[in-house]
């Protein structure tokens, strides 16, 4: 039986044109290319899965005119991150290339050197030798020293627009050969929050359930409630239905099972009605609804009782109180 492959591995871009919401650092990486004013370090900072490492791998081919593999390594900070691991680095830095023109080393998660490993490479960092060119990944550029950055170039990569990642989600789901509309389409996008990898990461799970995706599905699998249901919620709370509030949560919560998930997707719905909304007294509801259900999203993700606080939030947004959390 063949191994399967994910789609993040399987969709990984290869060339700068596949990369995904990134226009501008690709833009000037090109250039520096196309110029020959390429830096000796870079820094590239972001979120997990907004293409840090695609890019550092791309950019290192075309350094060496779109070859030179033997001269590209990689080190894992997160498990290589000694002073011993850097003094070996550093050992083999020293070599010309073998093939290419750069030797170019990609340091990923960079951040979790120890402090004596980032001094050790800040020798060499200040002098590095005329082959070599350094890229330094990270998800916490806080965590790398000063010393550090300030030797470095650096890009920060932005998590990737839903409009982004529905265009690139729909490429992918069609050469999967798979059956979808345009509301499953975006609440599999959604579900990255920014990162192209989390996104084919929920969607492999999708289509290992089905290839004939619907927004029910989607739904199932996410563990959240339907759009209708949760509608029905917010008018209850704009008309201060309270029984309805209660009968309203009770079902929500006996169909979702991800009560972070549901809490987002009604934050978002509410958002939708409070543009729409034109009366000043509705409006002054949803504002204070919109407030009190942002507020709970850290409470609600490690409360053993979801739904009883979701349902006391949407009772308290009914009497437009403000949700106090201390």
């Amino acid at each position: 039986m063949s191994e399967m492959v994910s789609l993040y591995r399987k969709y990984r871009p290869k060339n700068f044109g596949e990369v995904v919401g990134q226009d501008f650092i690709i833009k000037t990486l090109e250039n520096q290319i196309k110029n020959g004013q390429t830096a000796h370090a870079y820094l590239f900072c972001g979120t997990r899965g907004t293409g840090k490492t695609s890019v550092a791998k791309i950019f290192a081919r075309e350094i060496n005119n779109g070859g030179g593999e033997l001269d590209i390594f990689e080190l894992d900070a997160a498990s290589n991150n000694s002073v011993n691991d850097v003094r070996e680095l550093i050992d083999k830095v020293k070599f010309p290339p073998v093939s290419g023109t750069k030797k170019v080393y990609i340091i990923d998660e960079v951040h979790m050197f120890s402090t004596g490993a980032f001094n050790a490479f800040l020798k060499t960092l200040e002098e590095p030798p005329e082959h070599a060119i350094f890229i330094l990944a990270t998800t916490e550029a806080q965590k790398v020293p000063a010393t550090i950055q300030s030797r470095c170039l650096r890009f920060d990569f932005r998590t990737v627009s839903l409009e982004n990642l529905q265009k690139h989600l729909k490429g992918i789901l069609e050469k999967e050969g798979a059956k979808f509309d345009d509301e499953s389409l975006k609440l599999i996008a959604k579900q990255g929050q920014g990162s192209v990898r989390d996104m084919l990461s929920f969607a492999d799970m999708v289509l290992a359930y089905s290839k004939d995706i619907t927004e029910k599905t989607v739904r199932e699998i996410i563990g959240s409630a339907s759009i209708e249901s949760l509608k029905k919620l917010l008018s209850a709370i704009k008309n201060a239905e309270f029984g309805e509030i209660s009968n309203l949560c009770e079902k929500i919560f006996a169909e979702a099972t991800n009560a972070v998930i549901v809490l987002r997707d009604f934050i978002d719905i509410i958002k939708e009605e409070l543009i729409k909304e034109t009366d000043a007294a509705a409006r002054e509801v949803l504002s204070t609804a919109l407030e009190n259900f942002i507020t709970l999203e850290f409470e609600i993700k490690y409360s053993n009782s979801a739904g009883k606080l979701f349902e006391a939030t949407a009772i308290l947004s009914a009497t437009k109180k403000k949700l106090k959390i201390y």
